[in-house]
């Protein structure tokens, strides 16, 4: 956690960027989840303990965490860029719930060899890729008539 601080307070740095009391607040709160995060989700996870941290605040904290690479900003189908944190762990993709919206994180090395190996057949060399299913849960499979 220590490391993903210092590369975004030294981004801020860099762009000539104050580092003030609210951008760590949000940074903390950010790096504590595990989750994939819009805007709304973690303002309202913040103004619990710190009302004064507006949404337009965490809305241009989040766009910077995203441009000095702390943060990737995502969008499953539903209209809102979620954002994960970015960490040095493996590649995963994502299974997204149509119904619900629920987001499951998964990692299968038979994928990762596949695209390789259609690469290589196409004279391609991968710089990054996603992966993300669309489908149902199981719990909304079960709920489905």
């Amino acid at each position: 956690m220590g490391e993903r601080k210092q590369v975004f307070r030294d981004y801020l740095s860099q762009q000539g960027l104050k580092s003030t009391r609210q951008r760590e607040i949000i940074l903390d709160e950010f790096l504590r989840c595990d989750s994939h995060l819009s805007t709304e989700d973690l303002y309202l996870k913040l103004r619990k303990k710190h009302p004064g941290i507006g949404y337009a605040t965490v809305y241009r904290t989040l766009k910077i965490f995203s441009e000095c690479g702390i943060a990737a900003a995502r969008n499953f189908g539903d209209g809102q860029t979620r954002y994960e944190s970015t960490t040095c762990e493996e590649h995963h993709d994502h299974l997204i719930c149509k119904e619900c919206g629920a987001i499951i994180e998964f990692e299968d090395p038979r994928i990762e060899q596949l695209q390789e190996q259609v690469a290589r057949d196409h004279g391609f060399t991968i710089v990054s890729h996603r992966l993300e299913i669309f489908g149902l849960c199981a719990k909304c499979q079960k709920q489905a008539p």
